[in-house]
């Protein structure tokens, strides 16, 4: 019922963004004394839900899309200081990230409480 309502929907998907660019960040500041290894973000929210919207088109029937799970489907982090052993991993930038996650987690649960509270007023009950 819920996942009919675009707001919910938005919401859910807002999380769900917020989720794997924790395990992003999460993995990159894992790997941050690991020689060779290049930091990897995710692409912005509303880039990423519009791309959901309108899937990719495909110029050959043969073409397959990138699984939302695959490597393909994340940007790479361009323009970031590489280390002498070939790591770029910021932890700085990792750190800012992390904050940009909470607060994209906390928006998604605002939203949602939000338009709960909204449906129990509209059905008559108090939140």
């Amino acid at each position: 019922m819920f996942e009919k309502i675009e707001m919910m929907r938005m919401a859910r998907a807002l999380g769900q963004h917020s989720s794997q660019r924790q395990i992003t960040v999460a993995r990159n500041i894992a790997n941050a004394d690991t020689p060779g290894f290049k930091a990897e973000d995710m692409q912005p929210f509303a880039d990423s839900y519009r791309a959901a919207l309108a899937p990719l088109r495909t110029t050959d029937p043969r073409h397959l899309d990138a699984p939302d799970w695959s490597p393909a489907a994340r940007n790479s982090v361009a323009g970031t200081g590489v280390s002498p052993n070939g790591n770029s991993v910021s932890l700085e930038e990792e750190m800012l990230k992390a904050a940009e996650v909470k607060r994209g987690h906390d928006l998604s649960l605002g939203i949602y409480s939000s338009a709960l509270d909204l449906m129990r007023t509209s059905i008559g009950r108090r939140a």
